[in-house]
């Protein structure tokens, strides 16, 4: 509920003049300065100049690519590393800004690593590498500052993983089942990993869940409507339709409940239910009326949208009821 249209329906109702709903407003505290403005202000700008300055060191060492030189690079990268590891371990206070520069910057390592010598490594394992070596940075700091982009390194590594086992091409057919299983599957326990039943081991919160989420959601769908529309039906429809279906009974379950994970799943589902419902239409018509068949599938569409919206609000409404009779 939101509390300012609340009010204004208050007063409304009542009749009020400006100056009583003005002393309404700040008789529930409308007009005050948030609560905790003065702690999440410094924070957020701290968290925007880290990323910003991550990704400067980068763009800097590429703008400067013919005077530092090889050492003076590798020398650069590796202290700034050192450097935010160990203000992030002395200052507590600024151990999340300062783990996030820490985390661009073995990035921006071995992307240099891996420009200078050619080692002739996938682009995957680039990432993978990368994921495990900031993996003890992330536990240590506890934030979703650097889970949330650590989710993001360890997806990229999966969708190169089955990118380079499909013939290094953005692919789906049906002998590809098993390097998609086996992606699916990698971001299946990403997504566990930063789920609640695991937060006190990882420290990690809502947004790095939903970044993964969000991630794995994107992967499945798309690779399941690849399926779709190949010349026949390849398995990975199935199977796709079978994991975002399982996704969203779990997350409909009390203690893993997410309006936006459950909300994210059953868009996937509606997408490919959806889909599967138009190639059913326009593959089989026999010579049917096209207009009445876009119409019919706009309708199932929004039909089967609304339904998804009110099962959704009311799995919400039955989660947040114990918190209101309390």
């Amino acid at each position: 509920m939101n509390l300012r249209l609340a009010l204004y329906e208050l007063a409304a109702l009542h009749r009020l003049d400006a100056a009583a709903t003005d002393r309404l407003q700040r008789a529930a505290g409308l007009n005050d300065e948030p609560v905790a403005l003065a702690q999440m202000l410094p924070r957020g700008v701290a968290v925007r100049a880290a990323a910003l300055g991550g990704l400067g060191i980068i763009l800097w060492i590429a703008a400067n690519w013919d005077t530092l030189g090889r050492f003076g690079r590798f020398a650069l990268l590796q202290g700034v590393v050192l450097a935010m590891c160990a203000g992030a371990l002395w200052r507590p206070a600024a151990r999340a800004p300062l783990g996030l520069l820490a985390l661009l910057a073995i990035g921006g390592l071995f992307a240099y690593f891996g420009q200078t010598y050619q080692t002739g490594a996938d682009p995957w394992q680039l990432f993978a590498l990368w994921a495990a070596l900031a993996l003890p940075l992330c536990l240590g700091v506890r934030s979703d500052v650097l889970w949330a982009p650590w989710a993001l390194v360890v997806m990229t590594a999966i969708s190169l993983w089955v990118h380079a086992h499909t013939g290094h091409r953005w692919r789906v057919e049906p002998h590809d089942l098993q390097a998609h299983a086996i992606g699916w599957g990698a971001a299946a326990l990403l997504v566990a990993a930063l789920s609640t039943p695991w937060r006190r081991v990882s420290g990690a919160g809502v947004w790095a869940l939903r970044t993964a989420l969000t991630l794995s959601v994107v992967m499945v769908t798309a690779t399941a409507l690849g399926g779709l529309f190949t010349q026949h039906v390849a398995a990975h429809y199935g199977l796709g339709l079978a994991l975002l279906g399982a996704a969203a009974g779990v997350l409909a379950l009390p203690r893993l409940f997410d309006v936006y994970g459950l909300s994210a799943v059953a868009l996937g589902l509606n997408t490919l239910v959806v889909a599967g419902l138009a190639r059913a239409l326009f593959e089989n018509h026999h010579g049917g009326d096209p207009i009445g068949q876009l119409l019919l599938l706009g309708l199932v569409a929004a039909g089967l949208l609304a339904a998804t919206v009110n099962l959704v609000l009311r799995l919400a409404r039955r989660q947040a009821a114990p918190g209101e009779s309390a």
